[in-house]
């Protein structure tokens, strides 16, 4: 693994100033606390920090990150360490911002459609406080359930639902930020429509915390609808099943969720929660997932019936029609839980492609014949609703890719291929550490001086999460 560069020695000579801000209560600098947050879910890297901080208030990490900037301190902010693309890895050292005290949902304006929230508030609490009010949020990542609502505007995160109703930026109203030097900011107005200047609320959204460390969030609410359906639709060719995606879209219809799960994943999933819900026959090379959502059911029922009925075009199996909610939750557990059950059977390195969703049949045939030809094992899963395809490998005697030359050349060559279908190397994941050096395979040294220059304009002393999405010269 890459060595860690730090400053250790340097750092702690601040250590009382944070205790006599935060409280000593809340400054570690104990070996199994560093431990804690040297990882995320991404690959198996592991960088350690040397000191960890967890503010309650904008204005204590106000003054935390005045005296880093002075000092040219690194700060790394830390949801709850959900993430795949390193953004929370502390590579540099220095201080680590964990935001888990920081967990208050603030205020749910019913008459407004709205709530104001603390990034540290797990996202699935989130949409159940609202869902109470007969509110919906729909963005909702698989890791729904532990992830932090500020983890997510980080990276601008989707979910299953994202092909109907969008991601995390399409309902970000404003954001109180902390900037590099100190500062707290609000980017923008409770308002649906704003024109006023420059959107440093979207500017931020997605910035992987390169720019500002977000401290409350104002979010847009739907109501919440009243019903959904949801079938699972086998299919014997995987390009067949990518193909029924863009048939049904292009028959004028629009899924709540469409999600593609490959075979290889759903055995390895399914032995893994001990589930048999889905019976998976050798003939079966995927699955799709698909599920409407609505006011009215007998909307919803034709709409399933003629989706069912386009499928049958593409070759699919025997469509099953999920009749509860138990039998919902339970499909729904195999497909949020399939990332976590590939990576510990050896699938280590996920990449987040996105490619327009009639080119999927390409991408998923493409990456098949890039296994055969680099060598490594590889499964699919995904949102392919909105062409975006999580693509897990595996290869012998490989557990991470970042600066590993056994791996670097088939990843350059899968980007190049995605490029080449007109598609881009993240859908929701970020860069963060594992694809920065990718980026010019997708940007002109045009494009990437223009994000630099805005780094630097925001944090001329390239204290916040430096080294993440580009390396500054």
């Amino acid at each position: 693994m890459p060595a860690q560069v730090g400053n250790g020695a340097k750092y702690l000579a601040h250590l009382n100033s944070f205790k006599n801000i935060l409280g000593s209560n809340n400054v570690f600098t104990d070996e199994e606390s560093l431990d804690k947050y040297a990882h995320d879910e991404t690959e198996n890297l592991h960088f350690l920090p040397d000191i960890v901080i967890k503010p309650r208030t904008a204005e204590e990490l106000s003054e935390v990150v005045k005296i880093c900037n002075e000092n040219k301190i690194p700060v790394t902010p830390r949801g709850a360490g959900t993430g795949l693309s390193g953004g929370a890895l502390p590579q540099f050292g220095g201080v680590l911002v964990s935001f888990e005290r920081m967990n208050s949902i603030i205020e749910i304006d019913e008459r407004n459609l709205q709530v104001t929230t603390e990034p540290g508030v797990i996202t699935e609490v989130l949409q159940n406080a609202v869902k109470e009010k007969g509110l919906f949020y729909p963005p909702d990542p698989s890791s729904r359930g532990s992830c932090f609502i500020g983890g997510n505007i980080a990276e601008n995160s989707g979910g299953p639902k994202a092909v109907k109703y969008g991601v995390v930026k399409d309902y970000v109203l404003n954001l109180q930020v902390v900037l590099p030097t100190g500062q707290i900011i609000w980017t923008g107005a409770n308002v649906l429509k704003n024109s006023t200047g420059y959107n440093l609320t979207q500017l931020m959204v997605g910035s992987e915390g390169t720019l500002g460390l977000v401290t409350k969030i104002v979010l847009k609410l739907l109501p919440h609808p009243r019903y959904d359906l949801l079938m699972l639709v086998p299919f014997n060719d995987i390009e067949k099943a990518g193909a029924a995606v863009s048939a049904i879209f292009r028959a004028g219809f629009t899924p709540s969720a469409l999600e593609l799960v490959e075979v290889n994943a759903l055995k390895i999933v399914s032995k893994f929660v001990d589930s048999t819900a889905v019976t998976v026959s050798d003939d079966v090379a995927a699955h799709l997932i698909i599920e409407v959502d609505g006011n009215h059911m007998e909307t919803l029922m034709s709409e399933m019936e003629s989706i069912a009925t386009l499928l049958t075009e593409f070759d699919c199996g025997e469509v099953f029609f999920a009749d509860d909610a138990q039998q919902k939750a339970e499909l729904w557990k195999l497909r949020r839980r399939v990332a976590e059950a590939v990576k510990l059977a050896g699938y280590t390195i996920e990449e987040d492609t996105v490619v327009p969703r009639a080119n999927l049949p390409a991408l998923i045939n493409g990456v098949k014949q890039l296994g055969n030809e680099y060598d490594f094992n590889v499964v699919c899963y995904g949102h392919a609703g909105d062409g975006n395809l999580h693509i897990r490998i595996k290869k012998e005697g490989c557990i991470y890719s970042l600066d590993n030359p056994d791996v670097i050349p088939a990843l350059k060559a899968l980007f190049t291929l995605v490029k080449s279908l007109g598609g881009t190397i993240s859908g929701e994941h970020g860069i963060g550490l594992v694809q920065k050096e990718y980026m010019d395979i997708v940007f002109e040294e045009a494009n990437m001086e223009v994000m630099k220059k805005i780094k630097q304009a925001f944090d001329p002393n390239n204290i916040l999460n430096s080294g993440k999405i580009f390396d500054l010269n």
